[in-house]
């Protein structure tokens, strides 16, 4: 009896085991997205508003070659006013005259041409310039709890909506990271060089898929449009429980700047990485400055980002 029970149900482990397996991963991936924190969010911008250079087209000169020739400096056409003695040419006969003056349209064509092209060349250059999106995140320590504020302060009285702005913005809290080395833990960052259409898509990935870290938004300053969230409505940890848990709760801030041209971002490795790094980011000027992304969790006053939570939602951050 027990040995055919034994065979009836040898069958039926594995699609047992494989139902088991799948349950837990699933409450267990239910259980993580009701561990995620509320976030914070600073940023604004455009790359369609990108900064543009204009450049004055070179000077066009009348009167051609002597005083026989002329082009226009803003047509395609060519225009020749023969002189009378262009006509006489080895020994005063006309074909040869005829001859030269060929040759010099011909030649003043050719390089008008070849300066136009060279001029439509260089506005095309310019409009394809590259745009550096760099990502830079920092994982610190519960008891930064200043560095909290700081953003929180920043989120609610920033100019969101112009470049300068933003980029006061950016100047802000990079320097508030940077007053708070001692509670850095992890780092990474990353930076890709494109075109303006590809860097848009990718700034635009970067920053959506940091924000669906998030339970929600709590606090968002975007383009001008300042929200907070009722903290009646939110769901966090109780009031004082942050600070009385151990050091294994943590605060991750993400930077995210759409930039013209290149950004010098060293490889993280260690805190003197990360310093030059926020440096880097914090130069960046107003007229270089396209789109920009501040995000932050907790933001919440008493909830808490665990060390589970740091390492399911960030698991390419390294130690410091």
């Amino acid at each position: 009896m027990k040995i055919r029970l034994t065979h009836f149900l040898k069958p039926l482990l594995k699609p047992i085991l494989a139902i088991a397996l799948i349950f837990t991963l699933f409450f267990g991936a239910v259980d993580q997205a009701q561990a995620a924190s509320y976030g914070g969010r600073i940023g604004g911008g455009s790359f369609r508003s990108a900064p543009s250079r204009t450049y004055s087209a070179p000077r066009s000169y009348g009167g051609g070659y002597g005083g026989g020739g002329y082009y226009g400096g803003g047509g395609s056409s060519f225009f020749f006013f023969p002189s009378p003695w262009m006509f006489f040419w080895g020994g005063g006969g006309a074909f040869g005259g005829l001859f030269t003056v060929l040759i010099f349209v011909a030649i003043a064509n050719f390089a008008f041409r070849a300066l136009r092209s060279a001029q439509s060349g260089e506005g095309d250059s310019l409009g394809s310039s590259t745009v550096s999106v760099t990502k830079l995140q920092v994982g610190l320590l519960a008891q930064a709890r200043e560095l909290q504020a700081d953003l929180n302060r920043i989120a609610q009285r920033a100019d969101t909506s112009s470049n300068a702005g933003l980029a006061q913005v950016l100047q802000e809290s990079t320097l508030s990271l940077l007053r708070h080395p001692e509670y850095w833990v992890y780092a990474g960052g990353e930076t890709k060089n494109a075109g303006l259409t590809a860097a848009e898509a990718e700034f635009n990935r970067i920053a959506l898929a940091e924000r669906s870290k998030f339970k929600g938004e709590s606090l968002s300053n975007v383009s001008g449009l300042l929200k907070q969230a009722d903290s009646s409505s939110l769901t966090v940890a109780q009031p004082g429980e942050l600070a009385t848990q151990a050091p294994g709760e943590y605060i991750v801030v993400t930077l995210v700047v759409g930039a013209e041209g290149k950004i010098d971002l060293p490889k993280i490795t260690s805190a003197d990485d990360v310093r030059k790094a926020l440096s880097a980011l914090g130069s960046v000027s107003s007229d270089r400055l396209m789109a920009l992304e501040v995000l932050w969790t907790p933001q919440a006053e008493g909830d808490v980002f665990t060390s589970d939570d740091m390492i399911v939602s960030y698991p390419t951050l390294k130690l410091v």
